[in-house]
């Protein structure tokens, strides 16, 4: 919603369509200009137009930065991006099974499919040996390792929620590394939603409410799955 956000050079891809601004659903743009002053931003269509409006007036953005990246032959993946063509969703898992000479990738899914596309086509493509814990819900991994700075700026990221989707994930063991263990149940501790009265009461949530003299054990204890 702020032009402030943006940074130039950045890419944008639309999933609705703006009868004020004339974009369409499913097109991509580029960042050329920012005011953040008068909350403006001037993109460059694919076709080489521009055009210039309030973010706040076009819903459904999302916004990418150009990386390089080096695949090979047996690379864990993920998609960064949903493609109804392909039938994937966003952050969806795969392996590398081949690379073609013209920039065609075929992968294995997760769940065994396989689909092929061609890089320039679909650039929504990243290293998936590591994951952010919005990302794997839904996904399961026979060992887990977390990662967690309690001294992150965004201090919303570190909650109760966080910790339980991100240790949750690992079906046999899960290992947590921070650097700093006399906050860290603070920081995971911190609830940001209501409990449904149907949904069971977890035991790790409980265990981080505890004073952190208590917790060396307890929370070990909880890892152990």
């Amino acid at each position: 919603m702020w032009a402030a956000r943006y940074e130039v050079g950045d890419v944008l891809r639309y999933s609705r369509a703006s009868k004020e601004t004339g974009i369409g659903k499913g097109e991509y743009a580029r960042v050329s200009a920012v005011d953040a002053a008068g909350n403006r931003l001037t993109v460059e269509l694919k076709d080489g137009s521009e055009q210039t409006y309030d973010p706040r007036r076009q819903q459904g953005v999302s916004v990418y930065r150009e990386e390089e990246r080096a695949f090979s032959v047996g690379d864990r993946v993920q998609l960064t991006a949903p493609a109804r063509e392909l039938g994937v969703a966003n952050r969806e898992l795969g392996t590398i099974t081949s690379i073609g000479a013209e920039k065609r990738i075929a992968l294995k899914m997760e769940d065994g499919r396989q689909i092929e596309f061609h890089a320039a086509k679909h650039p929504h493509l990243d290293h998936g040996y590591a994951v952010t814990s919005h990302s794997s819900q839904g996904q399961t991994a026979a060992r887990v390792l977390v990662h967690v700075d309690t001294e992150l700026g965004a201090k919303d990221l570190l909650n109760n929620r966080m910790a339980y989707v991100a240790i949750s994930r690992g079906a046999h063991d899960a290992q947590l590394f921070t650097n700093d263990r006399e906050t860290l149940p603070l920081a995971l501790g911190h609830v940001v939603s209501h409990q449904s009265a149907h949904a069971p009461q977890v035991n790790l949530e409980k265990g981080l409410a505890a004073k952190p003299s208590e917790v060396k054990q307890q929370f070990v204890h909880g890892l152990s799955m």
